[in-house]
């Protein structure tokens, strides 16, 4: 029995040992075709997943062998070929510039760091700032200094029928006056017929500029007074000269603008207008860049005149616009006298009405102490000559005879 017992135990000694062998080579075999055709996501590499985790299997028979052999889960015949995919392709990784910070640690913005240069900035619009501020308040110490508010109220309580004629002189005199620093002096010309007010507004300024600046910084010239006919015109250049030079010295000391008010320019002769026009250069010292001239003339007086009676129905409700079209016909006409007008700013002078002469009666007549009559003033008036024009009346001497009048009474 022993003897019989014997060849029956090899073989199934040899099955036992062989077989764990044999199913690790497939086992092998299969894993390395899952890595080579299979996806992850394959149902069958799923179970076979299962199946290697829950440890090796147990040969213990052939009916172990028999049973994993015919498993309809899991087989290793080759006959049952599998589904072979081609590899994916694996997609180029692009970096991302986005820094990534760890699951684990906290997430902190970047702080912002202050830039030195912001703050240089705005010292920067601070210091423009106040200089800007000290500059407009340095214009109106200067223009306080003149006191032109003043004058503007006195010039338009005694100057009458002349509104934009003493905008015009305010305008250029606030401007000029606001600095005292210039590249050129500031020369203004009254042209106009006679008794408009030309010599009357010339007479306002140099009471007002020497009772604010002293008589030593204000000149008012007389050319029949101070160079008559019989005086030498080398006489009246040299005064005029040293008059000018020590009143421009004598200003840049005290930080002020002198004034020099010219009247009667037209009897100044050719030699006089040369010496007067050296002044008006830009190419000088700087004592004589800084200073007024106002010019008194009635040059361009007969064109006014014309100009005015043949547009005064023309466009009432815009007297200024008369003003500059009588500024571009002055121009030529000043500039042919002499070559000095081409840089000065001309001021025309229109016609008085009637109703402007009444005003000057009655303020001459105040002033003498003389009751003001209404019909005493209009009977003086009419002694007058006048233009009659579109149903209108202007004075043809304008208030000239008007002190004359006054005084017969």
């Amino acid at each position: 029995m022993e003897g019989r017992k014997s060849p029956l135990k090899s073989p199934q000694k040899l099955s036992l040992l062989f077989s764990p062998m044999r199913a690790a080579i497939r086992l092998r075999r299969t894993a390395h075709m899952l890595k080579k055709g299979f996806l992850p996501g394959d149902p069958q590499v799923k179970i076979l997943q299962r199946q290697l985790s829950l440890g090796k299997p147990k040969f213990g028979g052939a009916s172990n062998q028999a049973t994993l052999n015919n498993s309809q889960y899991f087989t290793f015949d080759p006959s049952t070929p599998l589904p072979l995919t081609k590899p994916s392709r694996k997609k180029k990784m692009t970096r991302n510039r986005r820094v990534l910070y760890p699951e684990s640690s906290k997430k902190y913005l970047p702080t912002e760091h202050k830039s030195k240069a912001k703050r240089f900035l705005l010292l920067l619009i601070a210091i423009i700032c106040f200089q800007i501020l000290n500059a407009i308040e340095n214009l109106d110490d200067n223009l306080m200094k003149y006191d032109l508010d003043g004058l503007e109220k006195t010039m338009a309580r005694e100057v009458f029928g002349q509104p934009f004629v003493i905008e015009r002189v305010m305008g250029l005199l606030k401007d000029y006056l606001a600095t005292h620093v210039h590249n050129k002096p500031l020369v203004i010309s009254f042209n106009g017929p006679s008794g408009v007010g030309k010599s009357h507004i010339g007479w306002l300024l140099a009471k007002h500029f020497r009772s604010i600046m002293g008589p030593h910084s204000v000149l008012h010239y007389f050319m029949k007074h101070h160079c008559p006919d019989g005086a030498s015109v080398s006489m009246c250049q040299l005064e005029l000269s040293e008059t000018v030079g020590d009143m421009v010295a004598q200003a840049e000391i005290e930080e002020i603008i002198p004034v020099f008010i010219l009247d009667e320019v037209e009897f100044m002769p050719e030699a006089l207008l040369e010496t007067l026009g050296g002044f008006f250069q830009t190419n000088q010292t700087n004592k004589y860049l800084n200073a007024v001239y106002i010019l008194i003339s009635n040059l361009g007086g007969e064109e006014i005149t014309d100009h005015f009676l043949q547009n005064v129905s023309s466009d009432p409700l815009h007297p200024q616009r008369k003003m500059e079209e009588l500024q571009s016909v002055l121009c030529p006409i000043l500039s042919h006298v002499h070559p000095l007008w081409t840089g000065a700013e001309i001021v025309p002078f229109g016609l008085l009405e009637k109703t402007h002469i009444l005003s000057c009666f009655y303020e001459e007549m105040m002033s003498e102490g003389i009751y003001p009559d209404p019909s005493h003033m209009e009977r003086l008036a009419g002694q007058l000559s006048y233009y009659k024009q579109a149903g209108q009346e202007f004075g043809i001497t304008g208030c000239k005879q008007v002190v004359a009048k006054v005084n017969l009474l």
